[in-house]
């Protein structure tokens, strides 16, 4: 199986499966100096575990991580960083029935006919579980980010939960889904994503423009089904002379010609209620909305462009 990759520069490559021994990346590209913040690491995991509170999957694991290379006193060397985190709460025995029939919605069937020989066990390698070796990367590329250009910030929120908008309907949300975990049901979910205090220029105008390795990015995360930035699906019912008002930018979502305008790059992302619903899920745990603990995943994978973009500038120009 290839394609397991993501990045030119900052390249990294994710390993392992939902009830395997362990997952883990492996990350090229990143300078040697970097200091090496072991706390943001562990912040960018908490954010992504499962077993934290009753709206999210009840699978407990300690995520607690293991740097195998590339790391000493303190700093980063140069060379491959590997990563990885050992699955203890796996409860194999819950998927026996997949062998038999696959879950509606999941990938279980279409997986089998790729690949004929597959691990069933919690989806194997399709599983949102594999986003844990997404995350460990992301702590490392914020690091070089803010190394490199320490005024960016990029800043998630979930703006919708099924019916409910947030933040008006934040209030609801609790009882939303635990209705929904009581009653076997699931929901959607939409996503926000601001970056912001990027250098003009970001990103390459032909094939890695800077929104199409977004788009990529984050629509490689399971569970998504729609990406836009800017004005988004709107702009496609405008006028001319209205989407081109002098008065305002904010319709370009920081990004002209596949570059980065230096204004704030506003993304939107959608995600499909979770697959596994009472009726048809069986005995495995699941999030009643996936786009809850798909936030952090998603910014991550900004994360990642970002400093995959901020190493090519430097090969791009020399004052860059």
């Amino acid at each position: 199986m290839t394609a397991n990759s993501f990045g030119s520069i900052f390249h990294i490559t994710s390993f392992g499966e939902s009830h395997g021994k362990a997952l883990g990346v492996i990350i090229e590209g990143c300078p040697a100096g970097i200091p090496f913040d072991f706390e943001l690491l562990q912040q960018w995991m908490q954010r992504r575990r499962p077993g934290l509170g009753t709206l999210v999957s009840a699978r407990n694991e300690a995520d607690e991580m293991h740097v195998l290379s590339g790391v000493f006193e303190g700093k980063t060397l140069g060379t491959p960083i590997a990563m990885l985190v050992h699955n203890t709460d796996t409860r194999s025995e819950d998927y026996q029935q997949i062998k038999i029939s696959p879950r509606l919605g999941h990938a279980d069937d279409v997986w089998r006919a790729k690949f004929g020989h597959v691990d069933h066990r919690g989806g194997g390698r399709s599983s949102g579980r594999e986003t844990v070796s997404r995350v460990m990367a992301a702590a490392v590329a914020e690091m070089l980010v803010k190394k490199l250009a320490p005024e960016v910030s990029v800043q998630g929120n979930l703006t919708q939960v099924g019916p409910l908008h947030l933040p008006q309907d934040e209030a609801k949300l609790e009882q939303l889904l635990t209705k929904a975990k009581e009653e076997g049901e699931s929901f959607g979910g939409v996503v926000e994503v601001l970056v912001s205090a990027l250098p003009v220029g970001l990103g390459q105008p032909v094939f890695h423009k800077l929104k199409s390795d977004f788009a990529a990015a984050v629509m490689s995360v399971g569970a998504t089904t729609s990406f836009e930035f800017g004005d988004g699906v709107e702009a496609g019912g405008q006028k001319g002379t209205a989407f081109h008002d002098a008065k305002t930018t904010a319709q370009y979502g920081g990004i002209r010609g596949g570059l980065s305008t230096g204004e704030p790059i506003s993304m939107r992302i959608s995600f499909k209620p979770t697959s596994s619903i009472l009726d048809v899920a069986k005995k495995g745990r699941h999030d009643p909305c996936i786009a809850i603990r798909g936030l952090p995943v998603v910014e991550a994978m900004v994360w990642l462009v970002l400093a995959d973009h901020l190493l090519w500038r430097r090969l791009d120009c020399v004052s860059g």
